[in-house]
């Protein structure tokens, strides 16, 4: 069997665990794409599966590879792959994650259903910031939420992943959009469309904020407590980090939805027709090599991300 280069977890633990090192290569099989990786992005969920804090949501066997997203080159397909040959440059969310066949390293194995052609206008790095908080970001604004014109959305962390492309997609659909973000990112805000900027460091968003029928919760806790009341009745409050208290949905006369984005391939088409069409601009904090992934991990953790964090791997 042959061997690649790739990032293994074989305890749980801080950023000290990520192990740079050897790993078997996979293979395709039935409807299966066999991906040189280019790209792999650093995701929220990357850190709290290393850390243990999902282990009894998604039971990992150790050693396992990190890693959702990818951008790269298909190397080989499986048999009854029908949309995609050997050269073709794709960009996906793999459901290998689940299992501990991630994207953190030189090859991975995708299904062809959660592949898609890479947006041509930008480079591996940049595409494989998308996916994750693209779909995210697509799914819980308009298959949850519903989100349509005229509308008025309220993101916060709108300077972070899944927050920057929320506000890009919201803006494209004709929102209107509210978006918090430290006092260093208000520029980021007004450059990605931000309709009304609040410095949460010096503003209390609840007291600017009324009758949203939409608020984006990428944050939690006292966050997501103190954003019921900006709700208008019959609003939807849709959090991606902790399941909102359905009590409090039910006092203000509003809905709610825990949710976590799921890998399409038809979703990424759209979202790659975005990109290239200058709607839809991914935001990369910190470029990094695939061994030093530690340091990207500790980045991540500060909990004030602008934008991405990608692995270069080719």
């Amino acid at each position: 069997m042959e061997n690649m280069k790739a990032v293994q977890v074989h305890n749980f633990g801080g950023p000290e665990v990520l192990r740079f090192e050897d790993a078997p290569r996979p293979t395709s099989e039935s409807g299966e794409l066999l991906i040189k990786v280019h790209a792999a992005s650093v995701n929220a969920i990357d850190r709290k599966l290393r850390a243990g804090d999902m282990k009894d949501v998604f039971p990992l066997p150790l050693p396992y590879i990190p890693g959702w997203d990818v951008s790269g080159i298909v190397e080989a397909t499986g048999p009854g792959v029908t949309q995609f040959r050997k050269g073709d440059e794709v960009y996906a969310v793999t459901d290998g994650g689940r299992n501990g066949k991630g994207t953190y390293a030189e090859y991975v194995v995708i299904k062809e259903t959660e592949a898609a052609l890479k947006p041509k206008s930008i480079d591996h790095i940049h595409a494989a910031a998308i996916p994750v908080v693209a779909l995210t970001a697509w799914q819980a604004l308009f298959d949850q939420a519903g989100l349509s014109k005229g509308q008025k959305v309220l993101i916060h962390g709108a300077a972070g992943g899944v927050g920057s492309v929320a506000v890009q997609l919201a803006k494209w659909k004709g929102a209107h959009v509210i978006g918090t973000a430290s006092g260093r990112n208000q520029g980021l805000l007004r450059e990605l469309g931000v309709d009304e900027p609040i410095d949460y460091e010096k503003t209390r968003f609840e007291n600017v904020v009324h009758d949203v029928d939409m608020v984006l919760d990428t944050l939690g806790g006292d966050t997501q407590n103190r954003s019921w009341k900006v709700l208008k009745k019959g609003g939807f409050l849709v959090s991606i980090v902790a399941p909102p208290s359905a009590e409090e949905a039910a006092k203000h006369s509003v809905h709610s939805t825990f949710m976590a984005g799921h890998p399409s391939s038809a979703q990424l088409y759209e979202i790659a027709k975005l990109v290239d069409a200058g709607k839809l601009k991914p935001i990369v904090g910190t470029v990094l090599p695939l061994s030093d992934v530690r340091r990207a991990h500790e980045l991540s953790e500060t909990g004030h991300a602008r934008g991405k964090t990608v692995l270069k791997v080719a």
